[in-house]
């Protein structure tokens, strides 16, 4: 009988991967649709290519930054929160042993284990490392692989910073005459892909996805887009 020779993700690995995959794909989402909200907006009230990059690039910035900032404290707020829970769980194992390795046999057998395998592999855990048996099995946590701040915060930042480039490029770019309908066009078609890519992640029909995300997307272009004509008219 040959061994497996596959080299796919299993487990944890490719669930981490996946919810990495999403967050980006969101990410990048949330900085399209606000920033070709906000360059929409201001195109409605002036053609001005100065003071449309000056938005485009405030609106990427202090969206970004704002999406790195939530991100960490939210992750390390999660962090913090699996610490503790480790540290708890290793005072347990420190002061009542006995009762720590039965709660580990129970909830091995409301896994649907037998009795005693529960218990046999309830000993064979503890024995290798219990701390790990406990935190895997009872909390749900991996040691070894805690939420890492930092890299959420780097993550969401960079895909908040790729799907906002694309209207502000879309916009100062083109000639004057072209500028709407090239962001418009793009940012739609950023969109379908955005909306595609978050239904194939999460396994559901994506013909729903991503009319939902086009239909957003324009309705956050056309509301901002009549906002800054009006403010042009008033203006005027």
């Amino acid at each position: 009988m040959t061994e497996p020779t596959h080299g796919e993700p299993h487990g944890g690995a490719l669930g981490e991967r996946l919810n990495w995959l999403r967050a980006a794909v969101l990410g990048a989402n949330d900085g399209i649709v606000s920033t070709a909200g906000l360059v929409v907006g201001v195109a409605g009230a002036t053609g001005d290519r100065s003071a449309l990059l000056t938005a485009g690039l405030a609106g990427l910035l202090a969206g970004s930054m704002s999406m790195a900032a939530g991100e960490y404290v939210s992750v390390s707020t999660q962090r913090d929160s699996e610490k503790a829970a480790l540290a708890q769980e290793k005072r347990e194992l420190r002061e009542q042993p006995e009762a720590e390795l039965e709660e580990l046999a129970q909830l091995l057998e409301r896994r649907g284990l037998s009795r005693e395998v529960a218990v046999e592999a309830a000993v064979q855990l503890t024995e290798r490392d219990a701390l790990k048996a406990h935190a895997r099995v009872e909390l749900g946590i991996d040691p070894d692989r805690l939420t890492n701040p930092w890299h959420a915060a780097w993550a969401s930042f960079l895909a908040f910073t790729a799907g906002a480039l694309l209207p502000l490029l879309a916009m100062v770019l083109p000639p004057a005459q072209w500028r709407l309908t090239v962001t418009v066009v793009s940012v739609l078609a950023a969109l379908t892909l955005t909306g595609w890519s978050s239904a194939r992640l999460g396994s559901a029909p994506w013909a729903r996805a991503v009319l939902r995300n086009v239909a957003g997307g324009a309705l956050a272009m056309g509301v901002t887009y009549a906002a800054g004509s009006l403010l042009d008219l008033a203006g005027a």
